[in-house]
């Protein structure tokens, strides 16, 4: 197995993301809240990079990149219809597990487990009653971006704030 390789650092309203490539596969995204950048060490780490930054600029961007997707069948069928969500709108972790005929609790682990977020917008997914967590968290900087994310692509109704 080809291991992960940091294929860049790029600038985020919310901080920074860095870039893990495997093999010719974008493989990972982590958000993170510090402003350090790492220029691109490949092509597909500048093509990611510059992908991400037209999303910031551009909610409606489409990503079109190469991916490493790794998981169980379970959280590859999660991600596929967090996939589907379309920019400006919203799901519930309920309304996933109802068509996924799956309990709401796995969906929201499979959630936080998506190695890809941005991508496979996962941001997009909320709580019944609320925002609900992000990337295994429900509180802090996560929530933050999470925030941010929706706001952007104007899917923030009031009930989430």
């Amino acid at each position: 197995m080809t291991r992960l390789n940091r294929a860049a650092i790029v600038a985020a309203p919310f901080g920074a993301v860095a870039i893990d490539t495997q093999g010719d596969r974008l493989a990972a995204l982590h958000l993170l809240p510090c402003r350090t950048l790492v220029a691109p060490t490949s092509p597909l780490g500048a093509a990611a990079s510059e992908q991400i930054s037209q999303y910031f600029e551009d909610a409606d961007f489409h990503f079109d990149l190469p991916l490493k997707i790794e998981g169980t069948d379970f959280q590859r069928s999660v991600w596929a219809a967090i996939a589907a969500i379309p920019r400006g709108q919203t799901r519930s972790y309920g309304e996933l597990a109802v068509e996924l005929n799956a309990p709401a609790r796995a969906v929201g682990q499979a959630c936080g487990d998506n190695r890809l977020p941005l991508v496979i917008p996962c941001h997009r997914v909320v709580g019944a009653s609320g925002l609900g967590g992000f990337a295994h968290s429900r509180t802090g900087f996560a929530l933050t971006v999470k925030r941010w994310l929706l706001e952007h692509e104007g899917a923030l109704a009031g009930s989430l704030i």
